[in-house]
């Protein structure tokens, strides 16, 4: 049996368990939140190092790929590096991969289609998913700016994405993460204006991290899709009660959940067997592939 954990900086009450067979082979995946303490993550890490197969970073980015360059979370990789046997991964490789194929399923199933509105909540963590959308010929509004930095300017163009990252290079490296992305109970709590609800709106499909739609996402969204992961029952029933009617997760259903990038990257590297810098993007295609990985569509209204 293999064994793959995620470490999540995100809320304890999140954490689950679960015993699954992939690709013929039994894996024990789970998620231990450590409620936005970093100190109690790195132990966590250095406890779990060498005694399970692989290890997610949830609720933190190690880098982001934007394009054809990579910008360093300074906070991620320090947290990444208090385990030295196991491999640690924060499911960059599936968002460039599985998070694109999602995409293109959703062409194909008619879910999305040229002129389709989308809001992308944030985009900088996820460019793979964003440069999918534009090639989809979709009419995409990035909210990097908006739901991060609370500045009212939407990003239309993957070029500006680019300039975005350039510029905050060095805060990236050196800000503490809780000051870029909501960790521990922040996840959970929501937005006190309807402010920003013209974007959700205006928009056909809303795109990105879970914890950011369910933040600032107005109470009314009646026949809109949501495409998102790391889902949990209570998340689909918020979604289901605001009127959504389509609900498409990037990560497969683990028994009522789905789970992270960050987890079911480790998943491709247990069984992979190989270290995870000789994991090539063609081999992460050809795992989600042969699991079957290509999102998973789900009718709520």
């Amino acid at each position: 049996m293999k064994r793959v954990v995620s470490v999540s900086l995100g809320d304890s009450s999140g954490d689950f368990l679960r015993n699954v067979n992939l690709a013929g082979v039994d894996v024990e995946m789970s998620r231990i939140g450590c409620n936005a303490d970093m100190d109690l993550a790195a132990i966590t890490l250095e406890n779990l190092d060498g005694e399970v197969d692989a290890i997610g970073l949830g609720g933190i980015d190690i880098f982001l790929r934007v394009g054809s360059e990579e910008f360093i979370i300074g906070d991620g990789l320090r947290l990444s590096q208090h385990a030295v046997k196991t491999p640690v991964v924060d499911g960059s490789g599936l968002k460039e991969t599985l998070e694109r194929t999602t995409v293109e399923t959703m062409l194909r199933n008619g879910d999305l289609r040229r002129g389709t509105k989308v809001l992308m909540v944030s985009a900088l963590d996820r460019f793979g998913m964003a440069e999918a959308l534009v090639a989809a010929g979709c009419e995409c509004k990035f909210g990097d700016l908006i739901f991060n930095l609370k500045i009212d300017y939407p990003l239309t163009t993957l070029d500006e994405l680019k300039d975005l990252a350039r510029k905050y290079r060095s805060r990236l490296l050196t800000v503490p993460f809780r000051m870029l992305y909501p960790t521990g109970s922040a996840q959970n709590e929501r937005a006190s204006d309807n402010k920003f609800a013209h974007y959700f709106h205006e928009a056909d499909v809303i795109a990105g991290d879970r914890h950011l739609i369910l933040r600032h996402m107005p109470q009314e969204l009646h026949g809109k899709i949501i495409l998102t992961n790391t889902t949990r029952p209570t998340t689909v029933d918020e979604l289901r009660r605001a009127g959504v009617q389509t609900l498409v997760t990037t990560t497969p259903d683990l028994d009522g959940v789905s789970g992270g990038t960050n987890l079911m990257e480790a998943a491709v590297v247990a069984l992979a067997e190989k270290p995870r810098a000789a994991l090539t993007r063609e081999d992460y295609v050809e795992w989600c592939q042969r699991l079957g990985w290509q999102g998973e569509k789900h009718v709520l209204n």
